[in-house]
């Protein structure tokens, strides 16, 4: 079990044995939350449970608060001035909104990945070493780089350009940094909130297959507009839908969560299979 987020020295170690494939672990545990924006309803009541080690997705029409939610699950939308969650939110049976809880250890948890590659203004190397320096870290920092860009499917492409300029890489690349940057802090949770959006499909491809390993060690939340790429590579999906309300405001509301393959190919809600099949959305 997770130690205390409030607590830095204790934390539990990533490497313990994976969960069973039929009964997984769950990581996070969400009932009835909602996100108001200075008061205006975002998002409504969502319950939703995410298993260990698998890929979930949020899928939905634009304007439906997939990525409202997203940020919910590490304490982002505190940084949105006028934002409120309400509701519960476990993270390993801890409350993650509980007032003993840090704010600034829960992200080190549940590491983000955005939409747009946003590497910083430094080399390949210090991207990398940025997140283990701001915790202390003094030695060991080669291999903490090198780890890290490995498990980002990208050491053999910069190993002998570490002391570069990131925005010399191109936009898959920055993206993969993006990544391993997350990956130096050994975060227990990877949120990607459209990480390939602004990516060819060559390097939409890199991306995807460099989940599917990542899982094996890490959960993993993503927000996608592309279905088929949810199809692909998550063993989760959560569909939602936005509603407008009487003052025109869009909220977002959860249809649908089940195992991919049924959202996909069976659906229980004509909302869905309206969505999925292109009638509406």
């Amino acid at each position: 079990m997770a130690m205390p987020l409030s607590v830095r020295p204790t934390l539990p170690e990533l490497s313990e044995s994976h969960a069973d494939p039929i009964v997984t672990e769950l990581v996070f545990r969400l009932h009835d939350v909602s996100v108001r924006y200075s008061g205006t309803l975002a998002v409504d009541g969502v319950s939703l449970e995410v298993p260990k080690c698998r890929i979930t997705a949020l899928i939905g029409p634009s304007g439906c608060g997939k990525s409202t939610l997203l940020r919910s699950f590490d304490r982002m939308n505190d940084l949105v001035p006028g934002a409120e969650v309400s509701g519960q939110i476990l993270y390993h049976g801890q409350d993650l909104y509980g007032a003993e809880v840090d704010p600034v250890e829960v992200r080190r948890r549940i590491g983000m990945v955005f939409q747009k590659p946003n590497p910083f203004p430094k080399s390949v190397y210090d991207n990398v070493a940025f997140g283990p320096r701001i915790q202390g870290r003094r030695k060991g920092l080669d291999d903490i780089v090198e780890h890290a860009l490995t498990q980002a499917a990208l050491w053999d492409e910069v190993k002998g350009k570490l002391k570069q300029s990131a925005y010399a890489l191109s936009g898959g690349q920055q993206q993969r940094l993006c990544i391993a940057r997350c990956l130096a802090v050994e975060p227990d949770v990877i949120l990607m909130d459209e990480p390939c959006s602004a990516l060819d499909p060559i390097a939409t491809s890199r991306i995807e297959d460099l989940m599917a390993d990542l899982k094996l060690d890490y959960t993993i939340v993503i927000v996608t507009h592309n279905m088929q790429q949810a199809a692909r590579v998550s063993d989760m999906t959560a569909f939602m839908t936005a509603e407008v309300d009487e003052q025109g405001h869009r909220i977002g509301r959860l249809v649908e969560y089940d195992a991919t393959e049924k959202i996909f190919t069976n659906p229980s809600d004509p909302r869905t299979e309206g969505y999925i099949t292109g009638r509406f959305g």
